[in-house]
């Protein structure tokens, strides 16, 4: 019998585990660079606007105390395509390059991104686990932002893939 007591069930085809998903840490995008260079560019706040589909831009940037951009502390705005929905978000831990979190809020919505960064032979598995918490609707946002969070990784892969 194989690992986990089950015989005749492969692992792909467990329920909740698909291919191309880590189970433990949410959905996997692969990037073209180094893990160094994947935590700088996604870290950075001020590089959002670049590859973050629902921002027009980053207001009052922040450096945490260090002056750093990428460290725990830096705080700012989203200024989302949504007008007037503007959370306020701030890096809550960093630990280059291999941890990076930040969480946000705007009314009575509270978010939370982590972002893992792992070398591998094609450069960096990028994990990301997205959460919001909400009275209501909060689960169903979060559960729909996914494709959306993604999507943006992918962008921001492609991004630093044209910059090498």
């Amino acid at each position: 019998m194989p690992p986990g007591g089950r015989a005749g069930r492969a692992a792909s085809g467990r329920r909740g585990v698909q291919p191309g998903r880590d189970p433990l840490r949410g959905s996997i995008v692969t990037f073209p660079v180094p893990p160094d260079r994947a935590f700088a560019y996604l870290a950075d706040p001020r590089n959002r606007p670049d590859w973050q589909s629902t921002l027009r831009a980053v207001a009052d940037v922040a450096p945490a105390e260090d002056g750093s951009f990428t460290a725990a502390g830096v705080s700012w705005t989203d200024v989302t395509v949504v007008p007037g929905v503007r959370p306020a978000l701030r890096t809550v831990q960093s630990d280059h390059p291999l941890l990076w979190v930040e969480e946000g809020h705007f009314g009575p919505a509270r978010a939370r991104l982590a972002l893992t960064f792992a070398a591998c032979p094609e450069g960096t598995r990028v994990g990301a686990e997205f959460s919001v918490t909400m009275l209501g609707a909060g689960r169903f946002i979060g559960l729909a932002s996914r494709r959306t969070v993604v999507a943006d990784l992918r962008r921001a892969s492609r991004i630093l893939a044209a910059s090498r």
